[in-house]
């Protein structure tokens, strides 16, 4: 091994106790050990080795993709690993630190300023990238919301993993965004486990599951488009939590365990324990994937003063 971003997968798993799961055996996942911090260097790596190994691309191809933070980073670095140009498309909503790293590490960064119809950017930064790769011949788009690579990359990694270490899971609870997670990871637990229930997190604002748009505020779960990667999901239920329940599990999280996570960890959290209540939970194996680190976040969900000024009613005694 010649460099660390080659340590991708095999994060470890942990039994995580704690009143707010009740009875549960809760495995948590924790992706944030992955070498530039998330669950995104799976696809990242994934994706490249295979587009180059088949012939897809060439050493000269430059890779196109639109991000709001950690799959930018992840590809960055992996296109920088394997002598690759990287063009990345962001916008306004990017935290201070993804910015500052996607532009250190990227060949260009792009940053589309105007939201589109559903009040974000995700679609004026696509827009961007069609116009990109128009500009320039010899582009790849990896388009994480439909490329099928992206749900292969979890489907032959993540998953493989978890069905291993968790026997037998009950329940998965993963945090939707581009959708490549748990398409991939649905489809193989679903194959081991047939039993197992496939549970979708979603933050209120997303449109992924048909919900009303709105604007949202947290990066890395929830999306204003429904990705084409969600057709091939085994997905059994859904549950939306919102932006305010997912700052207050992710300060818990670090308050009471010292868990230093991202957002859609905190959706996660907040989803398995509105999901249970009044449930029989004794003996269950719940599973669930914390996608990412909180340090990219210290300027919004750790910051009280931005979370006072966003959700002014978050603090008023009320719990996850």
């Amino acid at each position: 091994m010649k460099n660390y971003l080659e340590r991708v997968g095999n994060t470890p798993v942990i039994n995580l106790t704690d009143k707010l799961f009740y009875d549960l055996n809760v495995f948590i996942k924790l992706e944030f050990f992955n070498p530039t911090g998330s669950v995104k260097d799976r696809a990242a790596n994934y994706i490249l080795n295979k587009i180059l190994s088949n012939g897809e691309i060439n050493k000269d191809t430059i890779i196109i993709e639109s991000s709001s933070g950690n799959f930018g980073i992840a590809l960055a670095s992996y296109c920088k690993l394997l002598g690759l140009k990287f063009y990345c498309v962001i916008d306004p909503n990017i935290t201070y630190t993804n910015e500052l790293l996607i532009r250190k590490l990227s060949t260009e960064t792009y940053m589309v300023r105007e939201p589109d119809k559903n009040g974000g950017y995700l679609l004026e930064r696509i827009k961007k990238v069609k116009q990109l790769l128009k500009e320039n011949k010899n582009s790849y788009w990896v388009n994480q919301y439909g490329n099928p690579y992206n749900a292969e990359a979890y489907y032959m990694t993540l998953s493989k993993e978890l069905c291993n270490e968790v026997k037998p899971i009950d329940y998965i609870f993963i945090g939707v965004s581009s959708c490549g997670t748990i398409t991939g990871v649905s489809r193989r637990v679903k194959k081991v486990y047939p039993n197992a229930k496939i549970i979708a997190v979603d933050i209120i604002g997303s449109v992924i599951f048909g919900g009303e748009s709105r604007k949202r505020y947290i990066p890395g779960i929830g999306s204003s488009m429904q990705p084409d990667n969600l057709k091939s999901a085994q997905i059994d239920e859904v549950i939306q939590v919102s932006e305010e329940e997912t700052i207050r599990a992710c300060n818990y999280l670090l308050k009471e365990h010292q868990i230093f996570v991202g957002g859609s960890s905190g959706s996660v959290v907040a989803a398995i324990h509105n999901y249970f209540i009044g449930k029989e939970t004794r003996n269950l194996n719940v599973a669930a994937i914390f996608a990412d680190r909180g340090d990219r976040y210290s300027t919004t969900i750790y910051n009280e003063e931005w979370c006072m000024k966003i959700f002014p009613n978050m603090y008023k005694g009320e719990t996850v």
